[in-house]
């Protein structure tokens, strides 16, 4: 690739619009933290359509036409763990709105990035009883998205792959988002596939440049966000865990 402007489009969820990596102008995040990276050797236009809380049915309905329209020479397409987290699961519709998405950005002329999803229940602490569930769910996403690899040739982050993805100090207080560690790694690791798709430029910095949360911000982030997030999240996965349990009781049941 020529030292041309570079048009970039993120769709996504909270860690593309950059959660965990707070600056005084508001969140940043990787895909910014890669924009900025990405513009020291070319001139860029970046747009950042992620959206916290975001399913793959809302970047379908509310970011691929947008996307589109920014004819993005780079898109990255991160997104479905809040999909895995709630009761409206529908890995059908799911595959169905992710291969329209890289279809709509390959037909555009993006070079597409998407990812292969780590096991994030570790990274949580979550009990087996909802660990198994959402566990199941991120390998039903992750198999869609090799799918959207394999007919569309797009770039993808394994995460499952990379040792450090676990790492405490990677995540921000609330074990939801990338610390802005984690955003600069993902960031990074982005970049490496880029470099060696021939887009040329230095990578991000690895080493954090803000300070890290006071306790009174973390115990605030805890009561405002944890703690309700948790309860949805409990609501959403029990009652699939608790169907779960049942049917594996009848076949063991069954077989004995």
């Amino acid at each position: 690739m020529s030292r041309d402007l570079i048009r970039f489009a993120a769709l996504g969820d909270s860690a593309s619009c950059g959660v965990g990596d707070p600056t005084p102008d508001g969140w940043r995040g990787w895909a910014q933290l890669l924009a900025e990276a990405i513009g020291q050797e070319h001139p860029v236009s970046f747009c950042k359509l992620a959206v916290a809380g975001a399913t793959v049915a809302d970047v379908r309905r509310a970011q691929l036409a947008d996307a589109v329209a920014h004819q993005p020479r780079v898109a990255s397409l991160v997104v479905g763990l809040n999909d895995a987290m709630r009761a409206s699961w529908d890995p059908a519709g799911i595959r169905e709105d992710l291969l329209e998405c890289a279809a709509a950005l390959e037909a555009q002329g993006a070079l597409l990035v998407t990812v292969q999803f780590h096991d994030h229940t570790k990274v949580l602490g979550l009990p087996g009883l909802l660990a198994r569930p959402m566990r199941a769910r991120i390998g039903e996403l992750n198999a869609i998205y090799a799918e959207v690899h394999e007919r569309h040739g797009v770039l993808q982050l394994d995460l499952r792959a990379d040792p450090l993805i676990q790492a405490r100090e990677m995540w921000a207080f609330d074990r939801l988002h990338p610390s802005e560690l984690g955003h600069r790694m993902l960031a990074r690791r982005v970049g490496e596939l880029l470099n060696a798709e021939g887009l040329r430029f230095p990578l991000p910095l690895a080493a954090c440049t803000t300070a890290p949360s006071t306790r009174r911000e973390r115990a605030r982030t805890l009561v405002v966000d944890v703690a309700p997030w948790l309860g949805r999240r409990v609501r959403d996965l029990a009652p699939w865990a608790a169907r779960e349990t049942a049917r594996r009781t009848r076949v063991a049941l069954h077989a004995a």
